[in-house]
């Protein structure tokens, strides 16, 4: 059912979750104080509750009043790339419930850039929004993805296709330096180049982990098995969907896509892909292997996105 942003402020208020558009991935929203609330997300997505999940805010005032521990490199940090596709992990304060952290005395936050959402959280309150898909499965980017997996059962603010389509860079503001737990489109050289802010790359420890999102469990996963693909088949098989990326392949069929090195169109579709193949009735989606590719803003994100479907 897709609702106007009257209807979502009512729906929010009212303790109900709504899927709202960010320009990463769709989330399925809910008051982030409201346990009530809180807790269908988890119910609806069918999540594991030692899975945190991530605040959303439209503004430093909300982030003043979720943590009390904001360091001159969050600043900094903010200032380059909120709004957008950046979490940070800061220390939390102890209002926010115990559902939303997973018990940890850490919280996650980023302020999304949609102007849709930026819009409905000023007229509301702070707000998780974990993807609005059944846990594991490919996460949505758009409107038509979120009913796929709900039909009629959550309502959807269409903020249209989301630019991005891979989630945000989480990254951990609460030890001796920063880490990024979960990659994403901002990486540790743009930090540095951008901010000056030199930040471990990817860094996985269990206690790590357990701050973030998108790390521990099996995630972004279609019907379809996915492999890597580490050479070009001689022939093409009409059960299997392959996707290239390198600017070395333009193969025509109806069965294979090619990026010729765009990245991030690659990114913004890869979860449509995913849905597509399994709406198509594929068996296997095979993707080029990206060993040896050239780095780009978005082969790391990509890299674990698919890594994690395979999984």
């Amino acid at each position: 059912m897709i609702v106007s942003l009257e209807i979502a402020v009512e729906l929010i208020k009212s303790g109900e979750v709504v899927a709202i558009p960010t320009e990463t991935v769709y989330g399925l929203a809910a008051d982030a104080l409201n346990i009530h609330a809180v807790e269908k997300t988890f119910r609806l997505k069918k999540r594991p509750a030692d899975n945190p999940l991530i605040v959303h805010i439209c503004s430093m005032d909300q982030l003043n009043s979720l943590s009390s521990e904001i360091s001159d490199d969050a600043i900094r940090l903010a200032t380059a790339y909120w709004p957008g596709p950046l979490t940070m992990v800061f220390k939390k304060r102890s209002h926010i419930p115990d559902m939303v952290t997973a018990g940890l005395n850490t919280v996650a936050i980023r302020l999304p850039d949609h102007p849709l959402t930026q819009s409905l959280i000023k007229q509301t309150s702070p707000l998780t929004a974990p993807s609005a898909n059944i846990s594991g499965r490919p996460s949505p980017t758009k409107a038509d993805h979120v009913l796929d997996d709900f039909d009629e059962s959550v309502p959807v603010l269409d903020g249209g296709p989301c630019r991005i389509g891979l989630e945000s860079t989480v990254i951990d503001l609460t030890g001796n330096i920063p880490v990024i737990l979960r990659p994403g489109s901002i990486t540790a050289d743009m930090i540095f180049k951008d901010t000056g802010i030199s930040v471990a790359d990817h860094a996985v420890t269990f206690d790590n982990l357990k701050k973030s999102p998108g790390t521990r469990f099996s995630h972004y996963k279609p019907i379809a098995s996915v492999s890597w693909l580490n050479h070009v088949p001689t022939a093409f098989d009409k059960r299997s969907y392959y996707i290239f990326h390198s600017d070395q392949f333009s193969i025509q069929a109806e069965n294979v896509t090619c990026y010729n090195g765009d990245y991030e169109r690659f990114a913004k579709n890869l979860y449509d892909h995913f849905r597509r193949a399994d709406h198509l009735g594929y068996n296997h989606i095979l993707i080029e292997s990206m060993s040896g590719i050239m780095d780009s803003q978005f082969t790391s994100a990509l890299t674990d996105r698919i890594s994690k479907a395979i999984g």
